[in-house]
């Protein structure tokens, strides 16, 4: 019993301590410093509320959205391409076949699920990606990760597009694409990115469909081996040698057109997808 009546008592007076405050605060004038302090504190609060929980219950929608955004530009990019309509009465998903592969090697690894495996994710984790020297960094993403995903187009087993995933730093953004290669490993197919952030007007040009379009039919090596694939400064003359390896560049947008060349060399080359292309690349003619 005694304790009860302290109990009662301690409530009774945080009671009229909070009690006093409050009419303390609702005697202030309205626009009182103190009470534009808690008003906007208590704005502040809601508000931070607000966001957290829709960032919390639209998460994974946004993640399926992005998800379908990205299949949606490969399929596209597959379903534009001339003769394709020939090969396939409907091209659908059924027709692009994903595969896990080691960078390093260029060997699948059939003891990982396609399509569990998130690229994007292990690029960022220190145990599935590896550190990339500055002076080979030409993507600017400094750390790569160890394993890929790319998709094969095939029909009746004969391959008909290879389709990979390339990335790398813009001008005010990540740059996320796909590249489509023949069956040569060597000739485009295709080239589009599903996602950025670049300038509006400038940069962001790299999703137009008229630029895109200069990438079908590039080479992307010599006859030597070497990685010709690029982004010219300015236009390329047709009776330029590189006009077979190089298109427009985008006015007014350098550091793009730099960062797709960039990322494009780097994915193509002996870091990137190089090691897999090379199991795929005809055997040369002796």
């Amino acid at each position: 019993m005694p304790k009860k009546s302290i109990d009662s008592g301690g409530s009774k007076e945080a009671e009229g301590i909070w009690g006093r405050a409050k009419r303390k605060m609702a005697a202030l004038p309205i626009d009182s410093t103190p009470k534009a302090l808690l008003v906007a504190g208590v704005i502040g609060l809601i508000c931070g509320y607000l966001v957290t929980s829709s960032n919390v219950l639209l998460k994974p929608r946004y993640l399926a959205n992005q998800e379908w955004d990205q299949q949606k530009s490969l399929l596209d990019m597959v379903r534009s391409q001339p003769g394709m309509q020939e090969l396939f009465e409907e091209v659908s998903a059924e027709h692009v076949k994903a595969h896990v592969i080691d960078l390093e090697t260029g060997q699948h690894l059939q003891a990982i699920d396609p399509n569990e495996f998130d690229q994007r994710a292990a690029a960022k984790l220190p145990d599935q990606s590896i550190e990339i020297a500055v002076d080979k960094d030409l993507a600017k993403i400094k750390r790569r990760e160890k394993y890929a995903k790319v998709y094969l187009v095939s029909k009746d087993r004969e391959i008909k597009m290879i389709i990979l995933p390339v990335y790398g730093s813009g001008y005010a953004s990540t740059l996320y694409g796909y590249l489509g290669l023949a069956a040569d490993a060597n000739t485009v197919v295709g080239l589009t990115f599903y996602e950025h952030a670049e300038t509006p007007g400038l940069g962001a040009r790299v999703g137009d469909a008229k630029w895109l379009q200069q990438w079908q039919g590039k080479q992307v090596r010599d006859s030597e081996g070497e990685i010709r694939i690029g982004v010219a400064r300015g236009q390329v003359p047709a009776s330029s040698p590189s006009a077979v390896y190089e298109v427009d560049g985008l006015s007014g947008a350098t550091r793009t057109s730099r960062s797709v060349t960039g990322l494009l060399r780097y994915w193509l080359g002996d870091d990137g997808f190089g090691p897999y292309l090379s199991t795929l690349r005809p055997p040369e003619p002796e």
